[in-house]
C-alpha cells in the first residue's frame, strides 16, 4: 500500500539523516537546528528573526535563546531592521561566517562520501528520484523561500561565472573573447589568493541552478572595496536578484569595515546601472575606450560607507 511505502521511506531516510548527524559526524559543536540557522544566515543577504522563525518553523522563545547564545559567542549581530524597526535584523559576524563555511564544507564532504557509495551510473537516477519527490510533494505548498537563493559558491561555480560571462556578453553585446579572458583572470586571482574575511563571491540560484553572480574584493585604495562581476541570467531577471546581489556586497563591505565601495562598468549596461543607482552609488567619472572588439564608455561609480577599520 502507498501509506506503508511512504512510512518505510520515512524510516529509512530518518536513519540515513541520523548517519549524517551534525554534532557527531561533522565534528562541530552545533546541533542540527543551530547548524540550519547558521546556514540560513549565510545564504540570505537580509534576514530577520521573523524570517528565521517562519523558514525553520521554530518557537520564538527557542530561537531567541539560540540567537542570544550565538551573539554571546560572537557569531551574530542584532540590530533593528532597516525596513521595519519593530523587527530584528540578524547578520553573521566574520567569526560566524567562518563557522557557517566550515559547516557547509563538512556537510558537502559527508554527502560526497555518501554518494561515493553509489555507482556512478546510478547517481543521475538517484538525483532525479529526489527531485521527483520534492516536486510532487511540494505541489500546492507555499514556496520554501521567497524568491531565489543567494549563496556562497560551491565546486564548479567559479568556472560557471567565467563561462556565463563570456557567453552572455557575446550574445547580448557582441563582446569578443578578450572579455572572457579578463573575467577568467579576475576569477583565477580570487581563487588563488583572497582574504576570506574581506573578500567574497555570491552565487544566485533558481530552481537548483546558478543564475547570477557578484564579487567583493579589496581595491588598491585604502579601506576601499570593489564590486565586480555582477551577472543575472536573462531568464532569471525580474526576481530582484540583481538588487539582492548588490545588497549582499554592500552589507558585507559595510559590516567588515570598508569605508567606500567602488565599481567600474560600461554605459551600455543600462540595467546594471539602474541597480547601482538604487543601491546609492553615484557616477564619478566617464571615459571612452575600445575594448572587447567594440567602442564603449567606461564609468566609475562610488558608494561611501561608514567609517571602518580596514587598512
Amino acid at each position: 500500500m502507498p501509506i506503508n511505502e511512504v512510512r518505510a521511506f520515512n524510516r529509512f531516510y530518518t536513519n540515513l539523516i541520523g548517519a549524517l548527524d551534525y554534532s557527531k559526524h561533522l565534528y562541530t559543536p552545533y546541533s542540527l537546528t543551530e547548524s540550519r540557522v547558521l546556514y540560513e544566515l549565510a545564504h540570505s543577504p537580509r534576514t530577520d528573526a521573523a524570517d528565521l522563525r517562519a523558514e525553520l518553523s521554530l518557537d520564538a522563545g527557542y530561537l531567541s535563546r539560540l540567537l542570544t547564545k550565538f551573539e554571546r559567542e560572537g557569531l551574530v549581530g542584532r540590530a533593528p531592521s532597516e525596513v521595519d524597526p519593530r523587527r530584528q535584523r540578524i547578520t553573521l559576524t566574520p567569526r560566524g561566517r567562518e563557522a557557517a563555511a566550515l559547516l557547509d564544507e563538512r556537510s558537502r564532504e559527508a554527502v560526497g562520501a555518501l554518494l561515493e557509495k553509489v555507482p556512478a551510473e546510478e547517481r543521475p537516477r538517484l538525483v532525479e528520484a529526489m527531485r521527483t519527490v520534492r516536486e510532487i510533494l511540494g505541489r500546492g505548498r507555499a514556496p520554501h523561500r521567497e524568491g531565489p537563493v543567494v549563496r556562497e559558491p560551491g565546486p564548479g561555480d567559479l568556472g560557471w561565472v567565467v563561462q556565463r560571462h563570456g557567453a552572455l556578453y557575446a550574445a547580448e553585446y557582441g563582446w569578443n573573447a578578450d572579455f572572457e579572458g579578463l573575467v577568467a583572470r579576475i576569477v583565477a586571482d580570487f581563487a588563488q589568493d583572497h582574504d576570506p574575511h574581506l573578500e567574497r563571491v555570491w552565487i544566485a540560484e533558481l530552481d537548483g541552478r546558478p543564475v547570477g553572480s557578484v564579487m567583493c574584493v579589496r581595491d588598491d585604495a585604502p579601506a576601499t572595496a570593489r564590486l565586480r562581476l555582477l551577472l543575472v541570467e536573462p531568464d532569471a531577471r525580474g526576481h530582484g536578484l540583481g538588487d539582492r546581489l548588490v545588497s549582499a556586497v554592500v552589507d558585507f563591505a559595510r559590516d567588515v569595515g570598508y569605508r567606500e565601495l567602488v565599481l567600474w562598468t560600461n554605459d551600455v549596461l543600462a540595467g546594471a546601472r539602474r541597480i547601482y543607482q538604487r543601491a546609492g552609488f553615484t557616477l564619478v567619472a566617464e571615459k571612452p575606450h575600445r575594448s572587447y572588439g567594440v567602442d564603449l564608455v567606461g564609468q566609475d561609480w562610488r558608494l561611501p560607507l561608514q567609517k571602518g577599520t580596514v587598512e
